[in-house]
């Protein structure tokens, strides 16, 4: 995993809007459709080529495919994992009973929220019955060799693909099988294992994405913080399991907020939880820290020891407004970092993914996440020339 060396390198969180032609086929799968098979992986292979290169010509230095193989950052495993079946209940919407859904019923009433929608709900959830395996190889291969074919055409420093982690499957889908909520956690970090190693072996950073970390504590208002820290730490220890082994500094972690275009007033505050996020094995670190409810905890990184040679990914554009933020702005936040923690310790990143479900209309659109993406590009450019004397 390389440092920011002679400038400040520049990622994102991975999820991109989808065009079209990709979304109409991920619905027609999801409503069980016919599509031609034939035909959507060549639009596949050409729409990651399309991404990458955009990337790469924005001046992104790690970069990777969107996810456009997946339909969903979360529902990708409903393919990928065995044991599992069509959940026999429905579940409610993603912020139904959350501390910030009773405190403003208003805006959270579905009819009365400014996004969302699309053209199919993309929440798909299933139910474990039996044992859990990897099933996903096929699919896993693809996305990792029409990744390959497409960074061979571009100049980047790296390439990261996300997988989730086991917290957000075991949140997700019922468990219907296993004895206890612990075995059930366990069981999901072994078979995600095998998706880890394999994004490893093939040579690409692996991100975790972990978004339930820091929403727990919004999602469940039962729960008070004594009790989202003794859950977070048992689920870090999970995770840490599933990634025994594998080289810390192969592995970025990402924690959020999710995507909420609310109030954010209940968010998890990063002092509350920054303890618990060192505690994983991975070289770097991904968080929120660009939208108004956190772009004030670079504080914390002033009084929070990090590790040795461990790296921070702070968020510099946020997901939760379409307002392009100014690259003075941008840079003036990766400063605050470089004054924290170093500058050869900081790479520019964004809050979350902009496109998290391929199947739902993206809060933010695309031709507005290139924008704030040039935006920090050069706003990681401005703060470079700060830090080294040099563009």
């Amino acid at each position: 995993m390389k440092h920011s060396t002679d400038h400040l390198l520049v990622t994102h969180v991975g999820s991109l809007p989808r065009p079209p032609g990709l979304v109409d086929v991920v619905v027609a799968r999801e409503k069980g459709q016919a599509y031609d098979s034939a035909a959507y992986e060549a639009l596949l292979a050409r729409s990651v080529a399309d991404v990458v290169a955009r990337q790469a010509a924005l001046g992104i230095d790690i970069v990777d495919d969107g996810e456009y193989g997946k339909p969903g950052f979360m529902t990708y495993v409903n393919e990928r994992l065995g044991g599992f079946a069509p959940a026999s209940t429905m579940r409610g919407l993603p912020w139904e009973g959350s501390r910030e859904s009773l405190a403003f019923p208003e805006f959270y009433t579905p009819s009365s929220r400014p996004q969302g929608g699309g053209k199919a709900a993309g929440y798909v959830h299933l139910e474990c019955v039996g044992p859990i395996t990897y099933q996903g190889h096929a699919l896993l291969a693809r996305d990792l060799a029409n990744f390959r074919k497409a960074l061979a055409a571009v100049q980047v420093t790296e390439a990261f693909v996300p997988a989730i982690s086991p917290a957000n499957v075991e949140d997700w889908q019922t468990n219907r099988y296993y004895r206890t909520d612990e075995d059930y956690l366990y069981a999901i970090a072994e078979a995600l294992r095998v998706e880890y190693l394999a994004i490893v072996e093939a040579g690409f950073l692996l991100q975790v994405d972990d978004p339930l970390l820091a929403t727990y504590y919004c999602m469940h208002p039962e729960a008070d913080l004594a009790a989202c820290r003794k859950w977070a730490d048992q689920r870090v220890e999970a995770l840490n399991h599933a990634l025994r082994g594998i080289p810390e500094d192969r592995i970025r972690y990402h924690t959020c907020y999710s995507i909420n275009m609310g109030p954010r007033v209940h968010d998890m505050e990063l002092k509350d939880i920054v303890d618990i996020i060192l505690k994983i094995r991975a070289g770097s670190y991904s968080f929120e820290a660009g939208n108004p409810r956190h772009d004030h905890e670079w504080k914390v990184w002033k009084t929070v020891k990090v590790p040795a040679g461990k790296i921070l990914i702070p968020g510099v554009i946020s997901h939760s407004t379409i307002l392009v933020e100014h690259p003075e702005l941008i840079a003036d936040r990766l400063l605050h970092f470089a004054d924290a923690v170093g500058r050869e310790n900081v790479i520019a990143g964004a809050d979350c993914g902009f496109g998290s479900f391929a199947t739902s209309t993206p809060e933010v659109m695309l031709p507005i996440v290139w924008a704030k993406f040039a935006a920090m590009v050069e706003g990681a450019r401005i703060a470079s020339k700060q830090l080294w004397g040099r563009a």
